[in-house]
């Protein structure tokens, strides 16, 4: 490559990156928020238990809005360009995040509160379901044949980077006082999703359109609907995407979030040791996630989806054995574990299903894949996993056979789709 192109694609991929990781600070930060008070602030008459699954219940309304979000912006992301896309899903995400900041609580307003709650998780979710699509083909469509796995592992990596940094500022407040943590102490990283906004959107805007998708639009006009066209002509391939996102998007949840309300209410554990671990297991996540981008560009990308898919089988009840044992330790090395075994899936998440569609219906396909699963296996799996651990008394194998029915699921569908790391766009 010319190093011109070379500084486009990184310039590019830094874009995407970067927006990736700010609209993923906004998401993570309302899981965390989730799972450790928004059960107490506007779900108060409810026991802890019962507060919780409701807390998680609001929580999986954004991944039920994702599809919607992959729709809406695949149509448009396919009919005038990815780059505008992007400018607005990251505009929606920065605005819901903000306004959660300074939402009443059910002790302020009533039943009004949580209404609104859900209301603004809805908008997040919307916004994130036509970012994942958007940011992605980015990075695929700006880079080189040989290397779009990598390339488009780093728009992965913002989602370790954006859990990273909703959990650090999570935590820094978390060290308040609990009076003044819930008074005012949760709201400030909900505020900081402004500045981050900001920065952004300053970013986005400098980036090109992807020369792919304007080299196809020479040729021929866009279909009138991408997603009839996308339904009509790829309909196993949406399926296949569809279940291998199961394994990968509900463990991630459960590695990252219920471990979060099960290890403080189950186990006594301080939340702070948690969360601690979440931050250990993000940094390691965010280097290996190009690591294994890289390999599937060498490999190709079912091999190494497969090897993640069946490394959550085996690991599934290890995870809870070292979550059990209570320590920071062992917990820490329980979320570490967790998260290498997602990023062998995630990382070749993002190319794979890419190169499964054609240009002029790739935004909408891609999101449809990815975002379908969503509410499916992620927004669903806190709920679950919360519910499957009530109805055993608190015994965690339960869950542990759940993730590996999720792994049974991806490895079946990695298995039957094409292998795709040769393929042109």
């Amino acid at each position: 490559m010319k190093t011109s192109e070379t500084n486009s694609v990184a310039r590019v991929v830094l874009a995407s990156f970067i927006g990736t990781t700010i609209e993923w600070y906004d998401f993570f930060l309302y899981g965390t928020a989730a799972a450790l008070v928004f059960g107490e602030l506007f779900f108060p008459t409810l026991d802890p238990l019962a507060g919780t699954m409701a807390s998680f219940a609001t929580y999986a309304v954004g991944f039920f809005a994702r599809p919607v979000g992959g729709i809406v912006f695949g149509h448009f992301g396919d009919r005038m360009g990815r780059k505008s896309m992007l400018v607005t899903t990251l505009m929606l995400m920065g605005m819901a995040t903000f306004l959660i900041g300074v939402l009443p609580t059910y002790d302020q307003i009533g039943v009004t509160a949580p209404v609104l709650l859900v209301l603004l998780r809805f908008v997040q979710g919307f916004g994130v379901g036509g970012e994942w699509g958007g940011a992605v083909l980015m990075a695929v469509e700006h880079g080189h044949a040989g290397r779009r796995g990598l390339y488009a592992s780093w728009v992965q990596a913002g989602v370790p980077a954006g859990l990273l940094l909703a959990t650090a500022v999570f935590n820094l407040f978390s060290l308040l006082p609990d009076e003044e943590f819930l008074s005012w102490g949760w709201r400030v990283p909900f505020l900081l999703g402004i500045a981050l906004l900001a920065v952004g959107m300053f970013i986005r805007i400098q980036v090109f359109e992807s020369p792919v998708f304007a080299k196809a639009r020479e040729t021929k006009p866009p279909p009138p609907v991408p997603l009839f066209a996308v339904l009509r002509r790829y309909p196993r391939n949406i399926l296949l995407a569809m279940g291998a996102r199961f394994a990968e998007n509900g463990s991630f949840y459960v590695f990252t979030v219920f471990v979060l309300s099960y290890a403080t209410v189950e186990l006594g554990v301080d939340k702070n040791v948690i969360l601690n671990g979440v931050l250990v297991a993000s940094a390691i996540q965010f280097f290996i996630i190009p690591a294994f981008g890289m390999l599937s560009d060498r490999l190709g990308r079912r091999p190494i989806y497969l090897s993640g898919a069946l490394g959550l089988a085996v690991y599934a009840l290890p995870f809870f054995w070292l979550v059990d044992l209570g320590s920071g330790w062992s917990i820490t090395l329980a979320i570490v574990l967790g998260m290498i075994v997602h990023a062998a899936m995630y990382a070749p998440q993002a190319a794979f299903f890419s190169e499964l569609f054609g240009t002029d219906v790739r935004y909408t396909g891609a999101s449809i894949g990815y975002q379908m699963a969503s509410p499916l296996a992620g927004g669903l799996a806190p709920l679950i996993a919360t519910a499957l651990l009530q109805w055993s008394g608190g015994q965690p194998w339960p869950v542990a056979v759940y993730m590996m029915l999720l792994a049974a699921i991806t490895l079946v569908s990695v298995w039957l789709a094409a292998e795709t790391h040769r393929a042109e766009l």
